[in-house]
């Protein structure tokens, strides 16, 4: 019980400790204040056949920029917004995603909205199964993107539905967009 509170007190002293020594850092305050001088020197030497001589003359000038080109010009216009911005909505789907889809279907999985979670995930699979991937982070993988499409598509399923429907998913993925 001791060594417990002696902890606890001496994280509390840390903690308070490391804020000081934050707050001690200083300020955010970075304006300048003053106005920028500028020191020239100038060093001039004369000879002569008698003697030698020099003389050292030193300037101080007060440095006076005015702005910049871009302080004076005057602001854009904004350019109009196109009329089909954002853009298409839909990802155009060709026929390997279509037999991807029908795929899923045969197999009792219905993809949530238009399928474009699932042909992301087929995607994937066929990816990571290029570069090489373990197929079980693979799985892993599909498993978590199966549960997100019965979340989006407002169905419950439990971690055994979705790793079967995960292996549904790779073995679709395999048989139509991976065969490219």
């Amino acid at each position: 019980m001791r060594t417990s509170l002696a902890r606890t007190l001496s994280m509390g002293v840390l903690a308070v400790a490391a804020g000081g020594m934050l707050v001690a850092c200083g300020s955010d305050d970075s304006t300048a204040t003053g106005v920028p001088t500028t020191t020239t020197t100038t060093t001039a030497e004369s000879s002569t056949t008698s003697a030698t001589t020099s003389a050292s003359e030193s300037t101080t000038s007060a440095a006076v920029t005015s702005p910049g080109e871009a302080a004076t010009a005057p602001p854009e216009q904004p350019q109009p917004v196109p009329e089909d911005f954002p853009g298409a909505t839909q990802a155009p789907m060709d026929d390997r995603g279509q037999a991807f889809l029908e795929e899923l279907k045969k197999g009792g999985v219905t993809p949530a909205g238009n399928g474009e979670i699932a042909i992301s995930t087929a995607t994937y699979i066929c990816s990571a199964q290029s570069q090489g991937v373990a197929p079980d982070e693979i799985s892993t993988f599909v498993t978590a993107n199966v549960g997100v499409e019965a979340s989006a598509s407002g169905t419950q399923i439990t971690a055994e539905q979705a790793g079967e429907t995960a292996q549904l998913y790779i073995t679709a993925a395999q048989n139509t967009i991976c065969k490219a």
